[in-house]
């Protein structure tokens, strides 16, 4: 039996002057275009600002390649300032910078922080391109963000994702508390460390440090805000931040209502104690884990962010009362505030 194999043209019943057949409409197309080309946008725009970082370590001399690590930066003004994470190079010889364009200079560090793992660098430089900063307070949990860096080395890389949490703490590499961490899903990878996270507007609002090795898509951006901005002014003037000590490791929650009740203000988030450093003024005062943290000497406190201000370095030494919230009942605790880093 012969079998006829019949091939028909694709065309509509309309003849053939009629376009071929092209599946289903393509309603999509137009926002998908918009938001390549809003992604194209902003890398073409930040990527003369980023500068991949070359370390050497005091295991190897400081002229042997290849160096000991990597990571990112940003460049913080066009005289060759540049911003990175601390533990990008902390313990190195030599530091040394490339830029988008391929040329490469060397670089002294001005100060370094590492409760806040930043470091910023002054680069044999200028006429550089600044990125712009924004203010992190603004995002919002779901919104577009670009991670640019040089990831393993490979410089200029961009990846994309969405802010999926604020207000995070974490350890860093060196096991420090870090906190009010953004947490992002746009892949950041070893070599990342120390460059921007990025709104669709081209701002600055992360640098990022850390992801966790064995979770898909779960990174960490240390913020662009007033406190960051106070620690970078006091490291390029200084070469360090000081800041008074409480010794907890907090993230916000909001209050519930039999809590919110017990208050005599408006307030309806705080932060809830996460984790205690052994010996510090927290744990000297008996505050524990599990606390919720609503003001400090009268200031409220009601975020990470807030908790970081009031620990202003007017008031390292100085004996302060912290308000907390422990099993439904308020309760104030006085302890004396120390020094990070210590003297």
């Amino acid at each position: 039996m012969n079998t006829e194999i019949v091939v028909r043209p694709l065309v509509s019943s309309a003849g053939e002057g009629s376009a071929p057949a092209t599946g289903p409409p393509t309603d999509g197309a137009p926002l998908l275009d918009a938001y390549s080309q809003a992604v194209i946008e902003v890398a073409e725009q930040l990527r003369p600002a980023v500068v991949n970082v070359s370390v050497w370590g005091r295991r190897r001399s400081p002229w042997e390649d290849p160096p000991n690590g990597n990571g990112s930066g940003i460049v913080l003004a066009p005289d060759g300032l540049v911003v990175t994470n601390n533990h990008v190079v902390e313990g190195s010889r030599k530091v040394e910078v490339t830029f988008a364009n391929g040329e490469e200079a060397e670089a002294d560090i001005l100060g370094t922080d590492a409760a806040s793992d930043l470091a910023v660098l002054r680069a044999n430089a200028a006429d550089l391109t600044a990125a712009e900063f924004g203010d992190s307070t603004q995002l919002q949990v779901g919104q577009l963000v670009l991670a640019i860096g040089s990831p393993y080395g490979f410089h200029s890389s961009v990846t994309a994702g969405v802010v999926s949490a604020v207000g995070r703490s974490m350890r860093s590499v060196a096991g420090r508390l870090i906190d009010n961490v953004i947490q992002t899903d746009a892949a950041i990878n070893p070599g990342n460390s120390g460059g921007p996270l990025v709104t669709s507007h081209a701002q600055v609002v992360g640098i990022n440090t850390a992801a966790i090795g064995r979770g898909a898509g779960i990174g960490f951006s240390i913020p662009v805000n007033d406190t960051t901005r106070r620690i970078l002014s006091a490291l390029i003037t200084h070469g360090i931040y000081r800041r008074a000590y409480l010794g907890i490791s907090g993230r916000e929650r909001p209050l519930y209502a039999r809590e919110a009740r017990r208050l005599s203000r408006s307030q309806y988030s705080g932060v809830e104690v996460a984790e205690i450093e052994p010996g510090g003024p927290a744990a000297n005062a008996g505050i524990k884990q599990g606390d919720v943290l609503v003001g400090l000497d009268g200031e409220l406190v009601i975020g990470m962010a807030s908790l970081q201000a009031a620990l202003s370095p007017e008031r390292i030494d100085r004996v302060i009362t912290v308000e907390l919230v422990r099993r439904d009942q308020q309760m104030e605790i006085t302890t004396q505030l120390g020094q990070w880093p210590a003297r």
